[in-house]
């Protein structure tokens, strides 16, 4: 490593949360390049190398794991960081596996919690990116876990580290509003997201709010069919794709933040609603219990088909969102992130 600047190489998907986690590792004693799929969400000021992460190539064996290894050959960087252990951190390990340029892999959830279940070439890939990257960070304690389990001859180092929330202040006043804002895919069950407010917007208590339904997919057609069908369009609105300051908005000015999807990491979307004092209605996974107390900070929900929605409207909205936002600002900033990334760079330098 030089003695002004640290050479990082940043290997992802073309993701917010990858040009977010560069913005904030980026400074003058760093020279940042990338290696993606896209251009759309990075800065004009990175330098970026496209390729092809599609594992239904098989071409793409040779080919992207050639340009990546180009890459490395001509950049020479101190330090290969790694985001997710799919098919990027496959060819990005198989073109750095005859050097000694150390390799950091930040888990991202679907890839540790779901991939290894869906055949038994994804769940060898992914056992492969573990044995083959150095060190590692996840954003729950018990991904990590999971991780060790996937390859328990190995001693993982794992760090936990979040990508953090960007604190930002909004004065808006607080209604009568639930906020979902996650992808529309079979992961994410906004179906069901729909489904319990159509059960809650049916009683006494529930007859002033309103669901804001935010991102689009793959179902989303079919989930505005569902609200057609349940008569609710007066009640549910679709916004659609919003970017930062419409989210946060919609954050600041719900009480109530809600994500029921069938695996889960810890979530951005979850430390956001959090930050902006919204009472989160999770269902039960892991990541989610170490972050909220069933009853005290938030609702943990077992039974899908229940009245959970009535169990978040016992608590106290300002107890509860004060002490999120004290949460957040220990533990899930973009201050605290940044740190934390930082300090796994410098270990993974220094050996």
């Amino acid at each position: 490593m030089g003695t002004n600047t640290m050479k990082i190489l940043i290997i992802g998907t073309c993701s917010p949360h990858v040009a977010n986690h560069i913005s904030r590792i980026k400074d003058e004693k760093t020279t940042i390049q990338v290696i993606s799929n896209g251009i759309k969400h990075f800065s004009e000021s990175e330098r970026i190398y496209l390729v092809d992460f599609s594992l239904t190539k098989i071409w793409n064996l040779f080919i992207t794991t050639k340009k990546i290894k180009k890459v490395i050959q001509s950049f020479k960087p101190d330090v290969i960081h790694i985001h997710q252990a799919n098919s990027v951190a496959f060819y990005a390990l198989l073109a750095n596996k005859k050097s000694n340029i150390p390799a950091i892999l930040t888990a991202w959830g679907s890839d540790i919690l779901m991939n290894p279940k869906k055949s038994v070439l994804l769940k060898w890939m992914v056992k492969f990116n573990l044995r083959n990257a150095n060190f590692f960070t996840s954003d729950s304690i018990f991904m990590a876990e999971e991780m060790r389990r996937l390859v328990p001859e190995k001693s993982l180092d794992i760090s936990i580290c979040n990508f953090g929330v960007d604190t930002y202040d909004i004065e808006v006043q607080k209604k009568n509003t639930i906020y979902s804002n996650r992808n529309h895919n079979p992961l994410y069950r906004i179906e069901k997201v729909i489904e319990g407010f159509y059960r809650f917007s049916k009683t006494e208590m529930g007859n002033d709010w309103q669901l804001i339904i935010a991102g689009t997919g793959s179902e989303t057609s079919k989930l505005k069919a569902l609200v057609l069908a349940y008569e609710l369009t007066k009640k549910i609105t679709f916004v659609g794709f919003v970017n930062k300051e419409e989210n946060f908005k919609y954050y600041a000015q719900s009480k109530i933040f809600i994500s029921l999807p069938l695996s889960d990491a810890t979530s951005i979307s979850l430390l956001e609603a959090m930050y902006f004092k919204c009472i989160p209605v999770l269902i039960d996974l892991p990541a989610n219990r170490e972050w909220v107390d069933d009853g005290v900070n938030g609702i943990i929900v077992n039974d899908i088909e229940s009245d959970y929605l009535d169990r978040a409207l016992v608590l106290d909205q300002k107890l509860v969102g004060d002490k999120n936002r004290s949460v957040i600002l220990e533990k899930g900033t973009a201050d605290v992130s940044r740190k934390n990334f930082k300090d796994v760079i410098l270990k993974a330098v220094s050996k």
